[in-house]
């Protein structure tokens, strides 16, 4: 069996057990985790943020998790994505009042650099939009890891009411190509590129030195 097809498959039923579930989960933010200790050590070997900035956007999530449950408790439903210090918001929140002072709370975080708010003023969204958004994170994800000019691990995908968003440190023509996929993806309204744009060159000084034989 073809590899690629295999992890693929992998993928798509991960996020299909994961949808199958929602019912029950989807009352709180809850990160899905596929793959166990195994991937989590692969992806740290082809990250292309050091081990330091790695543990940096680990800490920034958790505090500002904390930082939100303590200031605003349920009124909110945000979720928060730190890449390289670069903070994602995505979410909904009940007032423009709510928006800004949620971006401000996470701005003096320690560590983060920067904050791209995307948050919704809105209602919370329903578990059928919740569950659209899921499955359009599942199928992005598996149509990168079939790209054999892509990086899988390079990129992270966060779905909100049907808008993408793309993070990660990436060539201009990684960018170009992971968005014309993200668009062709079924469901999708929007894309939007939160990318760190970094050259070719510097693309062939992080790759992973070949093993030794």
């Amino acid at each position: 069996m073809n590899p690629s097809f295999f992890k693929r498959q992998l993928l798509a039923v991960g996020f299909t057990v994961a949808i199958l579930g929602v019912t029950g989960t989807l009352t709180a933010c809850v990160p899905l985790v596929l793959g166990g200790a195994a991937a989590g050590t692969a992806m740290v070997a082809t990250d292309r943020r050091t081990s330091g900035a790695q543990l940096e956007d680990e800490g920034i999530e958790l505090r500002t998790l904390s930082r939100l449950r303590e200031n605003f408790g349920t009124r909110v439903r945000v979720s928060t994505v730190s890449f390289n210090r670069q903070v994602l918001l995505t979410g909904e929140v009940p007032s423009l009042e709510d928006k800004q002072a949620v971006e401000d709370m996470v701005k003096k975080i320690q560590n983060v650099g920067s904050v791209v708010n995307e948050l919704g003023v809105r209602n919370s969204p329903s578990l059928a939009d919740r569950s659209a958004d899921l499955l359009i994170t599942g199928r992005l994800k598996a149509a990168i890891l079939d790209a054999r000019d892509l990086q899988s691990n390079a990129i992270k995908v966060v779905t909100e009411n049907s808008t993408v968003y793309l993070m990660g440190r990436v060539t201009q023509r990684e960018s170009d190509r992971v968005t014309t996929i993200a668009r062709s993806i079924s469901g999708v309204k929007r894309v939007v590129r939160v990318f760190e744009t970094i050259s070719e060159e510097e693309l062939q000084r992080l790759q992973p030195a070949p093993a030794k034989s």
